[in-house]
């Protein structure tokens, strides 16, 4: 006689919990393909900073750098690595905070596990990868053309970009959070855009303003990394001024993101 041992329950293992990096990098190869198929987002990101390049270089050779310690290519290099920040991240990310918020999108991803910070972090990433390879070879190229030495800190660089990069995400963000629509999403970002233009030195260094209006400009949110940037060229920053300028940074980004946590919505608007 045989007998028959009882069945075991089947068992099913739970799902494993993915951690932030893995979330951020799903959400950043979402975001990804959503870019690639926009040629409008391309276009900005990849023409229109070498394209300012070089109709500003008429611009620059016509300032009086004399007793700045400037040149042509000091001047020109960083303001075009600020610029392809500013169209890949900053200009592209208000746009794509916006339009994921009307969509709903934003509001079903706050349902799962994913935090906020990486829904916003996650999301950005495509923008930022884009940014940080298209300042390499802005660099390699206009150094090139404009038979320009290599960064006398490169150290400096990095840190301008890095701050720079953080700042604009952050940025964008507490933008969209004043955006009602998508459409408005195209014009919302200019009077940040073009003041820092005018005040931070993209391609007229302060040094050339008259002085209230430069020493008013020097504590504009994006004239710090724009500072290390130059730095970085020039080599001329003491340690004394580049912490100043790190700590003014990290001010400006702690404000940012205090206002992305208090004012950022993330269902549509009414």
């Amino acid at each position: 006689m045989t007998t028959t041992a009882p069945a075991r329950p089947l068992t099913t293992a739970p799902p494993a919990r993915r951690g932030p990096a893995s979330r951020m990098a799903a959400l950043g190869r979402a975001e990804m393909a959503l870019m690639l198929r926009s040629r409008a987002a391309l276009f900005t990101a990849l023409v229109l900073p070498a394209t300012m390049a070089f109709s500003m270089r008429g611009l620059v050779k016509s300032l009086d750098l004399g007793g700045t310690g400037l040149s042509i290519a000091t001047v020109l290099l960083p303001g075009t690595l600020a610029m392809a920040l500013f169209f890949s991240i900053y200009t592209n990310l208000v746009g794509v905070y916006v339009t994921r918020r009307e969509s709903l999108v934003l509001k079903r991803l706050r349902t799962g596990e994913v935090r906020d910070w990486e829904i916003l972090a996650g999301g950005a990433l495509p923008a930022v990868v884009l940014a940080l390879v298209q300042c390499l070879l802005l660099s390699v190229g206009l150094t090139a053309v404009l038979d320009a030495p290599a960064p006398a800190a490169p150290h400096l660089t990095v840190l301008g970009l890095l701050l720079g990069v953080v700042l604009l995400v952050a940025g964008a963000a507490l933008t969209a959070a004043v955006t009602r629509t998508a459409e408005s999403a195209q014009l919302t970002f200019l009077p940040f855009m073009l003041v820092t233009m005018a005040g931070s030195g993209l391609f007229m260094p302060r040094e050339v303003l008259p002085g209230m209006a430069a020493d008013i400009s020097a504590w504009l949110p994006f004239s710090p990394a724009m500072d290390l940037l130059r730095g970085g060229w020039t080599g001329d920053l003491g340690g004394m001024d580049q912490g100043r300028l790190v700590l003014i940074a990290l001010a400006w980004i702690a404000a940012a993101a205090l206002g992305v946590r208090k004012w950022f919505r993330w269902s549509p608007r009414q």
